[in-house]
């Protein structure tokens, strides 16, 4: 069976995304902006989609001026800016498209964008050509895998006991935020992943996993060990878990 493609805007990032969670981005860059207006020739019920990719080895902002942003940064310019000769090098091979559900334009011409996760790709090809960077991807489907139902159960238990234990280094109570966790295996498995604080290698592999049982799988015993850590840590710096980070662009 041929394998199916798609043409998408590219938007690197240093963090990872995942279907059915929210991103929430400042685009200032010029290669974004020209992104977002291009995205709004798009009619809002027709889904205004772009992918998304955890950056490899690169920058996600580029050097605008010298010394900006460190102080060996050499001004660079284009769609492929921080991301060497041969951007798709620079990028994981799997993303998460992203549906804008809102894109304002601000008046010094940034845009202000909430997006939404949907379904994971793999990136097949890099183009540059352009304003801005789009990628060929193929949709990546899902399998439930082997007892997803029981292990999202346990799941649910060791995150539940996760955040106690978070709450209690960082001595304030998470019991009262009233947010009601799923049930679903595929939704608790994306849940987990992006709300647990783990690094960006340690979240691209369970998105990568290869059906929902081996991430709940791995979660489980990520959230023992981190469960474990903290418990013989005396405090933790405040971190949300309800809310990632927005990205500068």
């Amino acid at each position: 069976m041929p394998v199916v493609t798609i043409r998408l805007p590219l938007f690197p990032l240093d963090s990872v995304l995942f279907p059915g969670l929210v991103l929430p981005l400042n685009v200032f860059e010029e290669r974004y902006r020209a992104m977002m207006r291009e995205l709004l020739k798009t009619p809002e019920e027709e889904g205004r989609r772009f992918a998304v990719v955890a950056i490899r080895d690169g920058s996600e902002v580029a050097p605008s001026a010298p010394g900006l942003p460190d102080q060996t940064a050499v001004p660079e310019h284009g769609p492929a800016a921080g991301f060497g000769p041969d951007p798709a090098k620079a990028f994981h091979t799997m993303g998460c498209v992203a549906d804008a559900t809102t894109i304002r334009e601000r008046d010094d011409g940034g845009f202000e964008v909430l997006a939404t996760g949907t379904s994971r790709v793999r990136i097949r090809s890099v183009d540059a050509s352009g304003a801005f960077l789009t990628a060929e991807v193929e949709e990546v489907p899902e399998e439930p895998g082997e007892e997803a139902g029981p292990l999202a159960e346990g799941v649910l238990r060791a995150f539940r006991s996760y955040q106690k234990r978070l709450a209690g280094a960082r001595e304030r109570s998470l019991s009262n935020t009233g947010a009601e966790l799923p049930d679903e295996p595929s939704v608790v498995s994306y849940l987990v992943a992006a709300a647990t604080v783990l690094d960006t290698p340690t979240k691209q592999r369970l998105l990568e996993a290869a059906d929902v049982a081996a991430r709940l799988r791995d979660e489980l015993a990520l959230l023992r060990s981190e469960t474990a850590i903290i418990r013989n840590l005396p405090s933790l710096p405040a971190l949300d878990l309800t809310r990632g980070t927005t990205s500068l662009n």
